[in-house]
């Protein structure tokens, strides 16, 4: 089945009805606002919070920060599909724009107002209200209103990737209230959506008086104004952007600012190479990166400048959920694939253990959940809340769903495993497929079985050799390439491969990125984010269950049941999950030392160290003789 552009969803208003005296009320009545929202678990800060604890209000202000980029950009426009966005420009995400809500990095799932002065949520997420703050503005000076907010949802909604147009497929109108107070309403017949109210709040808004007269459905290589900490000073295009601190930056003291946005510039150096983008940090031209090479990290962090302390390599420990690092996967619309013995054989014919100990150098931990390192991940056997859910599905689900934990095939990593290999025959051959003279062909048409593999970067054809000569060896021909990124993006968005590989690293709030990645309403969409192509009536249901959950107990239920069916189902090959994140940087920044955080915020939180810098410019010159 070719894979078909969505339709627009029409958008109907919800009017609530007042049950008690049969009188209509308006959405949002009475909206009792609060200075943050949290999911299943309560705020950690309350409402007369200074700043986030991983900030320090006392920073200086000053310095600079480089960090890398992979491949390029052509665009600064994050809401259309086309073109990729500059890096600073996200649609969520920015460091130009300003959004309704700030996400807490030191919490599961929890955000405070930012460019709202008050959020508030009705108790079945019908309605979800904000409080605009009096003071924003432009970069050019003109205020933010509730214009702007409007004009960036309805964009959005119009014209915005398919991506964007999911997140708000339950968003029916969005209400004015006076002034500054908005209702965003949702749709009648939605099912609860919790998620809402924090896509509401991620989402940058864009200047409505800058695009009237534009035409916001193409790309753009005119940077428009935004409202947030920076602004950008200096474009090379596709090779680097360098962003300056707005002094009089009009959030600066929002308590979910304070302290933050601390360098003068940012600046991000693109390159289309790990390699020499490891040489650039490692000689300077960069300051901070993520290390994605686990050979590197073993063997290229040992120069001078690391031994004299000068340069750091550091394996953090984060909350951030791991998932499964670039897990292989299946085009689904290759009849051959839709088979789930066929996926299964294949999953049996690939020795992790090996690879993660002769190109990992056993750095990684075996892939065992799409939710790892976090408690929605499954294990041991279902309980019987995830029963409870299950059950309507058996027989229509892999009956090992109910029996056993998912684990990886077999292996020592030594020596090839004739037991796996035995079974994947089997398998092969109840589907179909036979080995004659030395070619896996289809029994009934002789068609022979081959599998055109894409890799992001040419590192994961390196580390699925071995995988592909394994499969060799039993007659499947194999071929893998690993094109320039928007290639491979294209190509992945629109089914062009047979095999394909991606990371997948959800959120504490998964409902909506699952509904994108493997919900059967995304699959046949061109640009979509279901590549697999993925339609399965139980993961469909158990995705909506992720979505209803109000407690901690029944979002933990409903992921490690879709874990389970997910993983059992085969569409994918998981591959490693990191033990940790690995920090590569220049010792010249300042933090604050928070543990339990999703990530790193260098570029947000960290701060410029006059006394480190001076000490790793004086170490720096030593070695230069």
């Amino acid at each position: 089945m070719n894979r078909r552009a969505a339709a627009a969803r029409t958008c109907a208003t919800l009017i609530a009805v007042c049950a008690s005296a049969a009188i209509a009320q308006p959405p949002c009545a009475d909206p009792e606002y609060r200075h943050g929202i949290s999911y299943v678990l309560p705020l950690r800060y309350q409402a007369d919070f200074g700043h986030f604890a991983y900030a320090n209000p006392q920073a200086p202000k000053g310095g600079s920060i480089r960090v890398p980029q992979m491949g390029t950009f052509d665009n600064y426009n994050a809401i259309v599909e086309i073109g990729r966005i500059a890096a600073g420009y996200g649609a969520m995400g920015s460091l130009v724009y300003d959004r309704l809500l700030e996400d807490s990095i030191d919490e599961p799932a929890s955000a405070y107002v930012r460019l709202a002065a008050g959020v508030a949520v009705e108790q079945d997420y019908r309605w979800t209200a904000f409080r605009l703050r009096s003071d924003g503005r432009w970069h050019d000076g003109q205020p933010i209103t509730v214009d702007d907010v409007l004009f960036t949802f309805d964009a959005i909604r119009e014209h915005g990737s398919v991506a964007l147009r999911t997140a708000l497929a339950d968003l029916a109108e969005i209400v004015v209230v006076g002034t500054n107070e908005l209702c965003f309403v949702t749709r009648a017949g939605a099912q609860p959506n919790p998620i809402l109210p924090f896509i509401y709040g991620r989402i940058a808004i864009l200047p409505k008086h800058y695009w009237q007269g534009r035409d916001i459905t193409k790309t753009t290589t005119e940077p428009p104004p935004g409202s947030g900490p920076y602004r950008l000073r200096r474009a090379e295009f596709g090779r680097s952007l360098i962003y300056e601190r707005v002094p009089d930056y009009w959030g600066q003291d929002i308590p979910v600012n304070k302290g933050r946005y601390n360098f003068d510039s940012v600046k991000f150096d693109y390159f289309r190479d790990e390699n020499v983008m490891l040489e650039a940090n490692k000689g300077d031209v960069v300051d901070v990166r993520e290390e994605s090479i686990s050979k590197n990290w073993a063997t290229q962090y040992d120069f001078p400048a690391v031994q004299r302390g000068l340069f750091k390599a550091e394996l953090r420990q984060v909350t951030r959920i791991w998932g499964l690092w670039w897990p292989t996967f299946w085009n689904l619309d290759r009849k051959r694939f839709q088979d789930i013995r066929v996926r299964e054989a294949l999953w049996l014919l690939r020795d992790f253990d090996f690879i993660n100990r002769v190109y990992f150098y056993n750095f990684y931990n075996h892939g065992v959940s799409f939710f790892q390192n976090s408690a929605m991940a499954h294990s041991g056997l279902p309980s019987a809340r995830e029963l409870a859910l299950l059950e309507p599905w058996r027989g229509q689900i892999p009956d090992r769903v109910f029996t056993q934990p998912f684990q990886q095939p077999p292996n020592d990593g030594y020596g090839i495993n004739r037991d796996n290999i035995k079974r994947a025959l089997e398998l092969f051959d109840e589907a179909g497929w036979h080995i004659v003279d030395g070619v896996m062909r289809n029994k009934k048409t002789g068609e022979p079985f081959t599998i055109d593999f894409i890799f992001v970067s040419p590192f994961g054809i390196r580390s699925n050799t071995p995988y592909m000569g394994q499969l060799n060896r039993l007659g499947i021909a194999t071929t893998a390439r690993a094109p320039e990124v928007s290639n491979w993006l294209y190509r992945s968005r629109t089914g062009r491969f047979d095999a394909n590989g991606v990371n997948y690293d959800p959120t504490h709030m998964p409902g909506l990125q699952l509904r994108n990645r493997f919900g059967s309403a995304s699959a046949q969409v061109d640009y979509g984010q279901n590549w697999p192509g993925i339609e399965n009536a139980a993961i469909d249901a158990l995705i909506e269950a992720v979505n209803r959950a109000r407690s901690a107990d029944d979002l933990y239920a409903a992921t490690r049941a879709l874990d389970r069916v997910l993983l059992w189902s085969f569409y994918f090959i998981p591959g490693p999950s990191a033990p940790g994140m690995r920090l590569a940087f220049w010792d010249r920044f300042g933090e604050v030392g928070s543990e339990g955080l999703a990530h790193v915020p260098y570029i947000d939180a960290w701060w410029w160290d006059e006394e480190k810098a001076a000490r790793v410019a004086a170490g720096m010159a030593a070695l230069d003789g």
